[in-house]
């Protein structure tokens, strides 16, 4: 992938995170952001510890690099992209993991000729959930 279209900078990602939209399916979860000036669209891979090793989690990446930059003019070039790799995308092949890819794409809106997906919401900038991450339950009961 060009170094021109990757997300590097942690700023631009938490920028993404905090005033971006978001969709996902079972594998993948898309981050997305219009970039503030014309270019093509930037991309940035997050696979978690959780995933497994450093082997693991780099073959992940480079698989999902591969699969966008296949298929990077398919996609809308205004856009800054950050996609997350969950658990359940370990088991796929290559070609049901471009699938799914594609389809988080698709939903999102991100494909040329689409539009953003109705279920697709704004982040919250602050306050969506507590430290730890998951909302409480009756905490003084």
């Amino acid at each position: 992938m060009q170094r021109k279209m990757r997300l590097r900078k942690r700023e631009d990602f938490n920028r993404i995170y905090r005033h971006g939209h978001s969709f996902a399916n079972s594998q993948f979860v898309v981050y997305w952001r219009k970039q503030t000036e014309q270019g093509c669209f930037r991309l940035g891979v997050s696979a978690s510890s959780k995933l497994g090793g450093a082997v693991v989690r780099n073959r992940m990446r480079r698989r999902v690099k591969e699969i966008v930059r296949l298929n990077a003019g398919k996609l809308q070039e205004q856009f800054d992209l950050i996609l997350i790799v969950r658990k359940p995308a370990l088991r796929l092949a290559y070609k049901e993991m471009e699938g799914s890819v594609l389809h988080v794409l698709r939903k999102a809106g991100l494909m040329k000729g689409g539009k953003p997906a109705v279920g697709a919401q704004p982040r919250k900038a602050e306050g969506a959930r507590p430290a730890g991450g998951r909302p409480r339950q009756n905490p003084g009961k």
